[in-house]
C-alpha cells in the first residue's frame, strides 16, 4: 500500500511538473533586440559643496562621493570612484571586492546641456558589455551637477538569457550574458540571486500573473530595487520586459527575440 501511494504521488508530480512546463510559453532563450528596446535612464547628481556630490545612479540608493579619484563607500557594498580628468571629463568606476565591474567616462557638452557616458560593465566571465549614452539635462544645475535623462544608447553587446520552469510552479532565469541566475517559485517568497556581480542580500520575488506574464521584485537586504514584468507576445516569438525602478517616472521596455 504504502509503495503505492509513493508511486501515485511521483507520478502526481511528474504530471504537473509536465502540465506546467506546457503552460510556459516564455520558455526558452531569449536575445535583446536593441531596435525594439527603450533604455531609458535617468541619473541624478547634486553639489554638496568641497568637491563633494550626491550621486543617484539608479533607483533611490544614493552615494556621497568626494570628486577626488580614491574608492569609497558605496552602494551594496561596493566601491565609488570619481576622478575630475579635466573640467567636462569624469571617470566614474565601481568595484565590487576589489574587482572593477563599471566604469564610466563621462563627457559634457560645451554649453552644459548634453552628458555622453561612454559605459562599459565587467562581466565575471571575463567578457564586457558597452553602450555609449546620450544624456539631456532636465534640472538646472553647474557642471555635471543636475537631472539628466537618456535620450539615445548605442548598444555593442548581445544580451541573452535562458528561462526554465521549475518544479510543480516555478522559473529560472539564466542570464548567461552576466552569470548570474535567478530561481523561484511563484509563491511570493524571496529566493537570492546568485553569481555575476550580484551584491550580498540580493533577491527575487516572482508572481504568475496569467499564462503568458509573470513579474519579479528585486530586492536588495529588504530594499526596493525594481519590478520587472515579462509578457510573451501570442505567437511566442516576442518577450517584453518592462523594468520600473523606485524613483523613477518611466521605466525600461527590453525586446527580447527568441533565439
Amino acid at each position: 500500500m504504502a509503495n503505492r501511494i509513493v508511486k501515485a504521488w511521483m507520478i502526481c508530480c511528474l504530471l504537473t511538473g509536465t502540465m506546467w512546463a506546457a503552460s510556459a510559453p516564455y520558455a526558452g532563450k531569449w536575445k535583446l533586440n536593441p531596435a525594439q528596446s527603450r533604455q531609458t535612464d535617468v541619473m541624478k547628481v547634486k553639489a554638496l559643496g568641497s568637491n563633494k556630490y550626491e550621486f543617484n545612479l539608479g533607483g533611490d540608493s544614493v552615494e556621497k562621493i568626494v570628486v577626488n579619484g580614491s574608492a569609497q563607500p558605496g552602494s551594496f557594498g561596493t566601491t565609488l570612484s570619481v576622478t575630475a580628468e579635466s573640467a567636462n571629463a569624469w571617470k566614474v568606476e565601481r568595484k565590487n571586492h576589489g574587482l572593477t565591474t563599471i566604469i564610466g567616462n563621462w563627457s559634457l557638452s560645451e554649453d552644459g546641456n548634453t552628458l555622453t557616458d561612454d559605459f562599459t560593465s565587467y562581466r565575471p566571465n571575463g567578457t564586457t558589455f558597452h553602450m555609449n549614452y546620450i544624456y539631456k539635462r532636465t534640472a538646472s544645475g553647474q557642471g555635471f551637477a543636475g537631472t539628466w535623462e537618456s535620450t539615445t544608447q548605442d548598444m555593442s553587446a548581445t544580451m541573452e538569457f535562458e528561462i526554465a520552469p521549475i518544479r510543480e510552479d516555478g522559473v529560472s532565469l539564466n542570464y548567461t550574458s552576466f552569470g548570474m541566475k535567478k530561481e523561484m517559485l511563484f509563491d511570493g517568497k524571496p529566493y537570492p540571486v546568485v553569481g555575476g556581480n550580484a551584491p550580498a542580500g540580493f533577491v527575487g520575488v516572482a508572481r504568475r500573473v496569467d499564462e503568458r506574464t509573470f513579474e519579479v521584485v528585486d530586492k536588495v537586504s529588504d530594499k526596493l530595487i525594481d519590478t520587472q514584468r515579462f509578457e510573451v507576445s501570442a505567437d511566442g516569438q516576442t518577450l517584453t520586459v518592462t523594468i520600473t525602478t523606485k524613483g523613477r517616472e518611466k521605466p525600461q521596455v527590453q525586446v527580447f527575440d527568441r533565439v
